[in-house]
């Protein structure tokens, strides 16, 4: 099966990863990655478009694909705030979504942040949780929602709380009962994702902390 993926997020810590397995991932025949500055990639079947992100609109032609992968997101440090987290994180993601429905997209996989849930106290949480739901009201045939614990890799930028976490979680998962909550990698992540896109599944999916990892 020959598909068009279109990715967002395509430099962050998955979203690296996941271009370098759709590049191998022989039910992939076109990758676009749709970024704000030039991201080059040595595969020929990927390629890059920088995009406004505040004017994703004016990009609407190229939201025609099989697949979507949203990996895009930020911090509130990196952001500044948390208007201009949920600008990043909520905002152009749901806006992104839209017009991979409206353009025919049939598959929508999504990162989104374990304990999501739009009724939390914390912002961050809230607003991922309220992305999954303004996705679910949107006209794709499957739509797929990762969330992973504590995510491991080398970042572009360095953040204090995810290194202490680094070191702290995988002492705190040996206690049974705690496991599932073990950090993941974002090459896992993005593993799983690659696997869930060639394969049938339910209309709408979640696949949770340990969930994601691949047996």
């Amino acid at each position: 099966m020959s598909n068009t993926a279109i990715v967002i997020g395509a430099t962050g810590l998955v979203g690296r990863a996941l271009i370098d397995q759709l590049a191998d991932a022989d039910h992939i025949s076109k990758v676009l990655t749709l970024t704000r500055r030039p991201a080059d990639h040595s595969c020929s079947k990927i390629y890059n478009q920088v995009v406004d992100f505040d004017h994703l609109g004016d990009y609407a032609s190229s939201f025609k694909a099989d697949l979507l992968f949203s990996c895009l997101g930020t911090t509130r440090k990196q952001a500044g705030s948390i208007a201009a987290q949920r600008k990043v994180d909520l905002d152009y993601q749901y806006k992104a979504a839209q017009l991979a429905a409206n353009h025919g997209v049939r598959h929508y996989l999504l990162v989104s942040s374990s304990n999501a849930n739009i009724k939390s106290n914390n912002p961050y949480l809230q607003m991922k949780g309220e992305l999954e739901q303004k996705v679910q009201t949107l006209p794709f045939n499957r739509i797929s929602i990762f969330q992973p614990s504590l995510l491991l890799g080398q970042r572009v930028d360095f953040r204090m709380g995810e290194k202490l976490g680094s070191w702290i979680l995988p002492v705190l998962c040996i206690i049974p009962g705690l496991r599932r909550y073990r950090p993941i990698t974002g090459e896992q992540v993005a593993a799983k994702m690659v696997r869930v896109s060639r394969q049938p599944g339910n209309s709408i999916e979640w696949f949770r902390l340990d969930e994601i990892f691949i047996k």
